[in-house]
């Protein structure tokens, strides 16, 4: 088997027993991500990463070093996250050049773990929309058909995990953006519980939406991954005991799953025939393996979710537009930038009483349940363009909504959710990607995998 097709796992295990070195399996990686025509990358350091590669080829041989899975393993970084060092850019034409100082937290976990950051990952401006589009730069496409998108924000990560480039990519999830991506591409994409993977050291957690994470092509992978990010810094909780791995492995008790298709967040959102196809084969899974299946209520109506959108609106003014280039940026960064600028301080401050209060009315109607279960997409991956709207930017925001009508409840309650890659259906005489999302009640994450790899032993 080549290189490209190994899981995280597999290649890392071959590093290990000495059939593969870690420098081959980068310079495999670099080929590849060079050759990219899906938009996947923004920056790439050959030098940089061939030198940690040789590094930890010497650290392999020395005595009583235990290396972990994911060692020697190429996994690039989202262009959100600090590298230091390198370009920092965050999909926006007013940071082109900007160099990050230092490296973000989860920079220093992938590294201390063994693998390799090979270079930066596309995301539209500052990771604001569910399309990754970024100015001057080739979209994000799914390698399924690249006339449409990867998703978004996390699109040029999973672009370069789908395309088999990597393995493994880190991504951001702020209102679905590595869940999106994954459904997109056929992957794997796992929002942890609020909380789970820590924005420390540098820095915080703010109102919470967003959340760091893999995108990968096994469940399995996302867990070894998981047990990586989730270590804290100084001043945040201890996880618990155990390894999200091992959770992979374990044996999953009869469970209650709740079903639910009705759009939450836009009522007049259309769903897809293989978006439904997509919940339907889960469920024929999740039967086969002896859980119970029932309704599940749709947990708030859609104007409840305004809380989300003030305070995404406001999170928008966070974005270090340097002074005076405001009018450079995107229509719908500007819209947002503008509509969070119309909210008071006490305003801001009931959008996040009425976010917590959305959150335990979730609780209230889902707890009852151990999954609940939902398409990831309303509709298949976007044609380019066609969400994107910069002669309104309201719409275009509208569009988001209606496409994504069920990824940012977990963002807004903090619930851990998963996508995962469990059907394909021709659309325009293509085969094409629906996911199936899988959430579990707040710090649920170890019962999530078990789940969804059993799920995925019944899909492959």
């Amino acid at each position: 088997m080549q290189i490209n097709e190994l899981s995280a796992l597999e290649l890392s295990t071959a590093i290990r027993e000495g059939a593969v070195s870690v420098r081959e399996a980068t310079e495999d990686a670099l080929a590849r991500a060079h050759a990219d025509t899906l938009g996947a990358f923004t920056h790439l350091c050959d030098e940089r990463a061939l030198a940690q590669a040789d590094e930890l080829q010497v650290r392999l041989g020395q005595e009583g070093f235990e290396p972990g899975p994911l060692f020697g393993v190429p996994c690039p970084i989202k262009d959100l996250t600090q590298v230091a060092d390198l370009p920092l850019e965050g999909g926006s034409q007013v940071l082109r050049g900007n160099v990050a100082g230092s490296d973000d937290g989860v920079v220093i976990r992938l590294r201390d773990a063994g693998t390799v950051m090979i270079g930066k990952t596309a995301t539209p401006e500052f990771g604001l929309p569910c399309y990754t589009e970024p100015e001057g730069r080739t979209p994000a496409s799914t390698p399924f058909d690249p006339r449409r998108g990867a998703g978004g924000s996390s699109g040029g990560a999973a672009a370069a995990v789908a395309s088999h480039v990597v393995a493994i990519a880190h991504g951001s999830d702020g209102g679905g953006s590595i869940r999106i991506p994954a459904a997109a591409c056929g992957l794997v994409g796992l929002k942890p519980s609020r909380g789970r993977v820590s924005k420390g050291p540098l820095t915080v957690d703010g109102p919470g939406l967003t959340s760091d994470g893999v995108l990968t092509r096994t469940v399995r992978d996302t867990a070894a991954a998981l047990d990586v990010l989730a270590p804290g810094w100084p001043g945040d909780p201890p996880n618990p005991e155990g390894t999200f791995l091992a959770a992979a492995d374990q044996n999953v008790q009869r469970l209650r799953i709740g079903v639910l298709v009705e759009p939450v967040i836009a009522d007049d959102a259309p769903v897809h025939p293989g978006a439904l196809a997509a919940v339907d084969r889960t469920v024929a899974i999740l039967q086969e393996l002896g859980h119970e299946i029932d309704e599940a209520p749709r947990p708030f109506a859609a104007g409840a979710w305004d809380a989300f959108a003030a305070i995404w609106a406001v999170g928008s003014l966070g974005a270090p537009v340097p002074e005076g280039a405001e009018d450079q940026l995107r229509p719908l960064t500007r819209w947002l930038r503008e509509r969070g600028r119309t909210f008071s301080g006490q305003q801001h401050a009931q959008a996040l009483i009425a976010a917590q209060q959305v959150t335990r009315q979730t609780a209230e109607l889902w707890d009852p349940f151990d999954i609940i279960l939902t398409p990831t997409l309303a509709q298949p991956p976007a044609l380019h363009g066609s969400l994107r709207n910069d002669a309104d930017p309201a719409e275009d925001f509208a569009a988001q909504t209606r496409f994504t009508p069920w990824t940012s409840i977990y963002n807004l309650t903090g619930r851990p959710a998963i996508s995962l890659p469990v059907h394909q259906e021709a659309v325009d005489g293509i085969q094409l990607p629906f996911g199936a999302m899988l959430g579990a009640r707040m710090h649920e994450d170890a019962l999530l995998i078990a789940v969804s790899a059993k799920i995925e032993e019944a899909y492959r």
